[in-house]
């Protein structure tokens, strides 16, 4: 079973002489705008997997000159890689932890649970695992008393000190360029010590506490100088989404609004990442800036947009001016003329535009994203959550089933942990009202909605494992909302499938990784439909998150039966989640959608109750599902109408996947 084939999806060619250069003259050349020496990889394995080398290569280098090699280690999501390969390292390898110190990096405070600390989520990742001796790790202590941080702040600096500094430091790279938790306006000459945390860290640290009300205040954080006076210092990042970070880490200037530049002025700092996350750096966006380009359609369309972007005129109105004066006289060589760059790229946005997203019967399908035939066609729509059909291409879903589509929508799993208490207290308090009038008070379901409710609201201790019941309660709620809106959009009862994939059902935010059973699961149901069309969310930047496994368990069963007669002929379109469109070099079919139409998507939305203010996942955007839905579907219309197109309403988009050979 191939459990991560979402990871080899390419959208853009990049050739490897943009990340790998053959030679010192063009690594200078091409990384002419980075101030930071980055290392690039064509993944987010092969980059942890590098780290981890190197980690391993000076640890056993330390032990054979009898000495000890110190880390920094921070937490969070882009390690997690990194402490996996040190794990296999040391169960396959016999790599050693016994000359290893270790320092957090940071630790919350307050904390109410062991649970939810950092150096918990370190033990869980990587020292829990190997033969590290518990007294070489150090780490803040989220319960002291408030009275003591001071002294422990000026503690830890000398402990760093008396252990000869820190040889590695790993760190990622936060929501506003923060490292470890030094954020915007830190000073360069900070050392460890106690930070309030802003509204936007609580968010983003709310992964591991269940709910932004659980995460604690503030935090005990090495300072930029702390960081800075470690031997070595690698930032990592994996996904796109952190690429607009990257970009401003490597090549902002220096700036006190944005920490992580100050590792420009480290002697030894490096950035490693994935090709996503690399994605906003010069060389790799605007590479026709920095060399010469082989140029294909979906570079030629990048380049235009962004042209286009830069003079603020449509696609037709750019001039051979505008071409040479911005580094584009490349292609003036290649097409001749303005206009025959304009033309051509007209016409291929052009073509992406439909309002028959199943394919237009008895029509000319030459120009347009799908097939005329079969019509109709069977359709599944798989939907990692159940709600991100209906948000990621609302619009879409009902212009297939007005268009009279066999469509089918497979919600992969229950959602039940991003219910919120209150949700299901309010249910089994109706649920204890419905029997008290219509049954016995000994009736068992009587009894066991007092029950539930009694335990949310006076037993549950945050950071434990949901109770089946409660978990039961919670995953009712949203399958009841899921089918209400399917029904809302015209999908028959019979056509909704909930496949409730036993990865996510942890009763935890923490999930199981991607196992043969969810993958049979999918592959059964695809079997059984034998679809001509099929929608999967397409969600990359998160490269732990629940759609990017969603993701893998359809493409590991569409894997397992591409060769089959009937998969032949079957398009898989990726859709994107509420937060970002396919950039427009991607978009290879843009579905239109009138006032109306968004109105009615806005409805469909609202079926999903549970998951409006009160959610529990809300994440990082104060916009409620159906507001970043909507502005981002405007966004997508808006830009095509700025290139020359027709305007609409609003746009949703979508990226052909085709199975990898």
């Amino acid at each position: 079973m191939k459990t991560n084939l979402s990871s080899q999806i390419t959208l853009t060619r990049i050739p490897e002489r943009f990340y790998r250069p053959d030679n010192a003259y063009e690594h200078s050349v091409l990384t002419r705008f980075e101030k930071i020496p980055t290392n690039i990889y064509e993944s987010a394995d092969k980059g942890a997997l590098a780290i981890a080398t190197e980690i391993a290569t000076e640890i056993r280098k330390k032990q054979a000159a009898g000495e000890k090699l110190v880390l920094g280690l921070s937490g969070g999501r882009s390690p997690i890689s990194v402490y996996r390969n040190l794990v296999r390292m040391h169960k396959e390898e016999g790599l050693s932890f016994r000359n290893v110190k270790v320092f957090n990096v940071y630790e919350f405070y307050p904390l109410t649970s062991a649970a939810f600390s950092n150096l918990s989520q370190l033990k869980e990742a990587l020292l829990d695992h190997v033969d590290i001796d518990p007294a070489n790790i150090f780490s803040p202590d989220g319960f002291m008393e408030k009275d003591n941080i001071y002294e422990f702040c000026r503690n830890y600096e000398r402990q760093i000190q008396q252990v000869g500094g820190i040889d590695y430091m790993l760190l990622g790279v936060g929501y506003a360029c923060n490292i470890g938790f030094n954020g915007p306006g830190s000073s360069a000459n900070t050392t460890t010590r106690l930070v309030f945390m802003d509204n936007n860290s609580r968010k983003e640290a709310s992964r591991m506490f269940n709910s932004i009300d659980n995460v604690p205040t503030s935090v005990i954080t090495m300072g930029i100088s702390t960081i800075l006076k470690s031997k070595h210092i690698i930032l990592m990042a994996w996904g796109e989404d952190k690429a607009a970070n990257i970009f401003n880490t490597v090549e902002g200037k220096l700036s006190d609004t944005i920490p992580a530049t100050f590792l420009q002025n480290h002697d030894n700092a490096k950035v490693v990442i994935d090709l996503s996350a690399a994605y906003n750096l010069t060389r790799i966006s605007h590479p026709w800036l920095v060399t010469n380009c082989d140029w294909d359609n979906k570079l030629i369309r990048r380049a235009i947009v962004w042209l286009c972007q830069l003079t603020k005129k449509p696609i037709l109105k750019l001039t051979n001016k505008d071409y040479s004066e911005h580094g584009l006289g490349e292609l003036l060589g290649i097409y001749g003329s303005a206009y025959n760059v304009n033309i051509k790229i007209f016409n291929d946005l052009q073509h992406t535009i439909t309002g028959w997203p199943g394919g237009k019967p008895n029509a000319d399908d030459s120009n347009r994203p799908e097939r005329a035939n079969p019509f109709p066609k069977k359709v599944i729509v798989f939907s990692p959550h159940p709600d991100d059909d209906v948000i990621s291409m609302g619009g879409t879903l009902r212009r297939l089933c007005v268009q009279n589509h066999d469509v089918h929508v497979a919600y992969q799993t229950s959602g039940n942990i991003a219910v919120g208490d209150e949700e299901v207290i309010r249910y089994v308090s109706y649920l204890h009202n419905v029997c008290e009038k219509y049954a016995s008070k000994d009736d068992p379901v009587l009894k066991k909605a007092d029950e539930i409710k009694h335990y949310l609201l006076h037993e549950k201790v945050e950071g434990e494992k949901e109770k089946p019941d409660v978990l039961f309660m919670k995953g009712t709620i949203r399958r009841e909302e899921a089918r209400t809106a399917c029904r809302y959009t015209g999908v028959k009862d019979e056509n909704v499938h909930f496949l409730d994939l036993p990865f996510y059902e942890t009763g935890l935010v923490k999930k199981n990784d991607l196992g043969e059973a969810d993958k049979d699961i999918v592959k059964a149901l695809i079997e059984k439909i034998q679809p001509d069309q099929m929608f999967v969310a397409g969600d990359l930047a998160d490269p732990h998150g629940t759609h990017k496994v969603c993701l893998d368990a359809i493409l590991a069963a569409i894997d397992d039966v591409k060769d089959e007669e009937w998969m032949k002929n079957c398009r898989v379109w990726m859709y994107r989640g509420a937060w970002a469109e396919w950039e427009m070099d991607h978009v290879e079919m843009a579905v239109p959608i009138s006032p109306e139409e968004l109105r009615f998507k806005r409805n469909s939305i609202l079926k999903h109750q549970s998951q409006m203010e009160s959610a529990p996942f809300l994440g990082d955007d104060e916009r409620l599902f159906w507001q970043r839905a909507e502005d981002r579907n405007r966004a997508t219309a808006e830009l095509y109408n700025d290139l020359g197109l027709a305007s609409y309403e609003a746009i949703e988009a979508f990226v052909q996947y085709i199975p990898l050979r």
